[in-house]
């Protein structure tokens, strides 16, 4: 099977790289990109742990096939802040205690920074439903939902 050229925007930065058309978005991110945030769970799109934004939605990586990103906006937790500059999501998902071993803690910021993006004053029934494709199988959601709340109101005190 023969590579082909895939040309899309990583992290707000223009990106080409040559993939086998069975390669999925999580792969390619992985493997040949070094982004490690995005998880491998398990692999049929059901927990939301490989979840990134694509054209502004959250989305499952592992079962997107790669060249369906052709030309389009794709976002994963390395490019939504760094160790100095953390995004608000970042701050308080660490601040309000809404991490335990880590593990669905990118897929959850990025279904959360999907919906800030376009909600500015969620209801907890909206960050509910935002979340609901990221399973966490340590901690309850509770700590989630503050952590969306609280980043929520700090991104509102930013503007």
């Amino acid at each position: 099977m023969n590579k082909k050229v895939l040309k899309f925007t990583l992290n707000g930065e223009p990106a080409e790289i040559l993939v086998y058309p069975s390669d999925t978005l999580l792969d390619v991110l992985r493997e040949q990109f070094h982004l490690l945030g995005t998880k491998k769970g398990c692999g049929k799109g059901e927990c939301g742990a490989c979840t990134v934004i694509m054209e502004g939605r959250a989305v499952n990586s592992c079962i997107i096939p790669a060249m369906k990103v052709s030309g389009k906006k794709v976002e994963t937790i390395e490019g939504i802040g760094s160790e100095d500059n953390l995004h608000p999501l970042q701050e308080t998902f660490s601040d309000l205690g809404a991490v335990q071993c880590g593990f669905c803690t990118p897929g959850m910021i990025m279904s959360s920074k999907a919906l800030l993006d376009r909600v500015i004053s969620p209801t907890r029934s909206e960050i509910k439903e935002a979340i609901a494709g990221n399973i966490c199988r340590c901690t309850g959601y509770v700590k989630i939902e503050e952590a969306v709340q609280a980043a929520a109101d700090l991104l509102k005190e930013q503007k």
